[in-house]
């Protein structure tokens, strides 16, 4: 059985933690900054978990 390829561009987005939890980039970050506050802006620069219900989506584009 051939070797399972890696979704380059999912493997650019997200990062697999220690425990096996896939981490990811908030949204909203891009443009349209003026109209967001300082301390949304700030927190939308924090990593944060992939949800349970996408979990096993993204498993599959990062096999390893």
């Amino acid at each position: 059985m051939p070797k399972m390829k890696t979704c380059k561009s999912a493997a650019k987005r997200f990062k697999k933690t220690a425990k096996g939890k896939v981490k990811r980039n908030q949204a909203f970050t891009s443009h349209l900054l003026s109209g967001k506050s300082q301390k949304r802006k700030r927190n939308l620069r924090k990593r944060t978990l992939v949800s349970a219900s996408d979990m096993k989506r993204i498993a599959t584009l990062l096999p390893y």
